[in-house]
């Protein structure tokens, strides 16, 4: 059996991932790379943050001032799009939140939602799939065996929040994406989720309901509108020190947010595909790159990283809970569900693809 080898910075690891490289040191391309970037090219939580951050909130005030609203955010209910929302409101800006319920938000994720739109006096639009063709094609993806499965909830997602922004006459996107606990994100098994080549293939393979009811957008519109200036997307905590842990107190005092457990835990079909679908299917542990992240960014020691790794990925009550809710939702039985879960996987790459965004995938983050 291969040994495992970790990064003797970070917690990275060559366990499922074919593209991480190690220095004489020890130290991973992820870290590396990252680290590089802070204070030069993307992450100033100083000084230099903080008159980005300042110019950026003039800029947005000012340009939309005769508009009703500044900006439109995304928001799931997860800690980095609350946390941005609630410094909106802080810094004074009009917000328009856009948020897709798949049907798989967690209780605690509606409740904070809730209580955050209304304490911040946020207009909260709400984007309802049709259940039917989604949970369809999210059993077409499971069927296909392909890493992620969370690409149709955040293509539509990205549909919906383009079309609202220049449907509202606005030009810019505020994002939750975040350099503090996202810096690192394995290179191995990921796609492009804006790939409709892909999405269609998929479904045309394995799905057994059309998907004309669902908006999607492909890799080539969101490259135009964001090439043209059509959606500027702007990523302010990457203008700040953004600590996860300061963060959840600030969200509590201010409306009674709760903790939802960790990274991506706030819908119940994102926590099977972190948690489960990754780790039992392509042998790949998430944790790595948010603890990793985590320790670029000053948040947490290697020790501390290594040692929640060594905890359970989850509580097993809890997963078989998750788990019956989504067979049911996409109707699988358990046979059907043993069967996909024992069958060998697939690249998102074996089936029909977009060349182009591949190519996107190269030069843009």
């Amino acid at each position: 059996m291969k040994k495992i080898r970790y990064c003797t910075r970070c917690v990275m690891n060559d366990y499922s991932d074919s593209t991480i490289k190690f220095d004489h040191n020890g130290y991973c391309n992820y870290c590396t790379d990252a680290l590089a970037q802070i204070n030069t090219t993307t992450y100033f939580p100083g000084e230099k943050g903080q008159e980005k951050l300042e110019k950026m909130i003039s800029m947005l005030k000012e340009e939309n001032k005769n508009k009703k609203y500044d900006c439109v955010m995304g928001i799931s209910g997860g800690l980095d799009s609350s946390y941005l929302a609630y410094l909106g409101y802080k810094w004074g800006l009009r917000i328009l939140a856009v948020h897709i319920d798949d049907g798989y938000d967690t209780e605690i994720s509606k409740s904070n939602i809730q209580k955050l739109c209304n304490a911040a006096h946020i207009e909260l639009r709400t984007i309802v799939p049709d259940a039917e063709q989604f949970n369809a094609l999210t059993k077409a993806y499971m069927k296909a065996g392909v890493p992620n499965l969370a690409i149709p909830q955040d293509n539509v997602l990205f549909a919906f929040l383009y079309d609202t922004v220049k449907k509202e006459g606005l030009k810019y996107f505020l994002s939750g994406g975040n350099f503090a606990l996202e810096s690192i994100l394995q290179k191995d098994n990921v796609f492009n989720a804006m790939d409709v080549v892909n999405i269609r293939d998929i479904n045309r393979r394995f799905g057994t309901k059309p998907i004309n009811k669902l908006k999607f957008i492909s890799s080539y519109k969101k490259y135009i509108w964001t090439k043209n200036g059509t959606v500027v997307t702007l990523r302010p905590l990457n203008y700040i020190d953004y600590n996860r842990d300061r963060a959840f107190k600030e969200l509590n005092d201010f409306c009674g947010f709760e903790y939802y457990g960790r990274k991506h835990l706030e819908n119940i079909l994102t926590a099977f595909v972190q948690l489960f679908w990754f780790p039992k299917k392509f042998k790949v542990d998430k944790r790595s790159s948010h603890l990793s992240s985590m320790i670029v960014s000053g948040q947490m020691t290697r020790e501390e990283a290594l040692k929640e790794l060594a905890e359970p990925l989850y509580d097993d009550k809890m997963m078989k809970k998750y788990i019956d809710i989504i067979k049911e939702k996409i109707g699988i039985t358990e046979d059907e569900f043993t069967e996909i879960m024992n069958s060998s996987p697939h690249r998102h790459e074996d089936y029909k693809y977009d060349k182009f965004s591949i190519l996107l995938r190269k030069f843009i983050k």
